[in-house]
């Protein structure tokens, strides 16, 4: 577990609780920890981008969901701004935050545009 992870997991757990009806069954519903979806499912997505960032409280699902992807041939890109925490995209006088929007201008541009 990360530290961002460690640090963040009392007000996730509030805010998945504010999403689901009904957190405790609901605990392995993909629509609210995509992490847990289904090998066959997956296989379904389209193809994906996953942009994170280095001190990301999701880092660690978003690497495994990203390796499941890559493994069902799901995955185009698995972008990681180093540096950046949870909100630096928010924050545009940040220097990873230009970084992250030009990897998302980039990503727009090869995948969607061209």
């Amino acid at each position: 577990m990360t530290k961002e992870e460690r640090t963040a997991h009392v007000w996730m757990r509030k805010c998945w609780k504010l999403i689901a009806a009904d957190l405790e069954a609901q605990k392995d519903d993909p629509l609210l920890f995509p992490g847990k979806v289904s090998d066959a499912l997956l296989e379904k997505f389209p193809p994906t981008i996953i942009n994170e960032v280095e001190f990301d409280m999701f880092i660690t699902e978003s690497t495994r969901l990203a390796t499941r992807l890559r493994r069902a041939g799901r995955l185009l890109e698995l972008i990681v701004i180093p540096g950046a925490t949870h909100i630096s995209g928010m924050m545009p006088e940040l220097e990873c935050s230009k970084v992250w929007i030009g990897a998302l201008r980039t990503a727009i541009e090869e995948y969607l545009v061209n």
